[in-house]
């Protein structure tokens, strides 16, 4: 029987997420790749007990994480039915609803119809009455935005979510998603872009700006860029790497030799402040308090250690800031 560790609050640092009541762990952890059967289950409940003991009490899932889809909201409910059905009221359980889950017409994007419906189904796997938050996880072009925001109005009318959040939305549609959750009376929490170091998207195209300006949170996903910058990849591709795989989400075509040079250059930074690289990475993305939270995956409980180091260091003086940018600007 797992017991919480009695002190897993006292150095994780809780944000409060734009100007609402909850409060995020500066790292949270998300099941994207690592929670399908491909991966042995006593590892996965590993990992999520050593993640909760170190004050991680943010888990988050999408409806299509596994794989295959399903698979780790499927996973997750039996290990909170095992090991945390004791501490559901001290976790914060997000989902979300946007890619392809099912043949036909009704199966992706964001119409009611289909964002409901993925809703029960996720609660079904989790074994749940509801998620903290619910999110629209593309904008759908087709769609009026005023049901798919509608939609997750509804979630949270029904007791299905007590929050929503939308992601991968640019800040033109994020501006407009708040309006219309803001005039429905279900303001727009969070929005989940990706960010980091090498990819500052959210920073040059005005996504940061929007959520400041509302006064929403932000949850910032592929900190690590698939594991770039963490220290695999310093020599080059590893055997049994994600660029080894040639994964759609990280091809070896990617590890060029001028990368692996910023990489190492960004490794003598981390060094030089006592950090590994991957909290290094961490630590830039959580800089300031501009994002609430990041998240951080994981294939084993060390790895869930190395990552939350990163909150012994998160203050950047202005050298090194500009040797990071330095380093990263091709």
């Amino acid at each position: 029987m797992y017991t919480a560790h009695p002190d897993r609050y006292a150095d994780m640092p809780y944000r409060r997420t734009g100007r609402s009541g909850l409060k995020l762990p500066a790292l949270s952890l998300g099941l994207w790749h690592n929670f399908g059967p491909d991966r042995p289950v006593q590892t996965q409940r590993a990992i999520l007990r050593r993640a909760f003991d170190l004050g991680i009490t943010h888990f988050d899932l999408a409806n299509n994480y596994g794989p295959p889809p399903g698979a780790a909201e499927s996973a997750f409910g039996e290990a909170l039915r095992a090991d945390f059905a004791g501490y559901r009221d001290e976790l914060v359980i997000s989902t979300k609803a946007g890619y392809l889950m099912w043949p036909g017409p009704y199966g992706e994007w964001g119409s009611r119809k289909y964002l409901l419906s993925s809703l029960d189904q996720s609660l079904t796997r989790m074994g749940l009455d509801y998620v903290d938050i619910f999110y629209s996880h593309r904008p759908d072009p087709e769609t009026p935005l005023e049901e798919t925001m509608g939609a997750l109005h509804s979630a949270v009318q029904q007791g299905k979510a007590l929050y929503v959040g939308i992601s991968n939305y640019s800040a033109e549609q994020t501006r407009e998603a708040a309006r219309i959750l803001g005039e429905l009376g279900t303001p727009l929490l969070i929005h989940q872009p990706r960010y980091s170091m090498l990819d500052r998207r959210p920073e040059e195209e005005g996504v940061l700006d929007a959520l400041d300006e509302l006064q929403v949170g932000s949850i910032v996903f592929s900190p690590l860029e698939q594991g770039l910058l963490t220290g695999r990849y310093l020599d080059g591709i590893p055997e049994g790497s994600r660029a080894a795989s040639d994964s759609p989400f990280l091809n070896s075509d990617a590890v060029t030799e001028d990368l692996v040079a910023r990489l190492r250059a960004l490794d003598e930074i981390a060094k030089s402040r006592g950090q590994s690289l991957a909290q290094l990475a961490l630590a830039w993305v959580l800089r300031g308090g501009r994002v609430t939270s990041a998240l951080i995956g994981a294939s084993s409980p060390q790895q869930v250690e190395d990552c939350v180091g990163a909150i012994r260091n998160l203050d950047f003086d202005a050298e090194e800031l500009a040797r990071i940018d330095a380093a990263v600007k091709p």
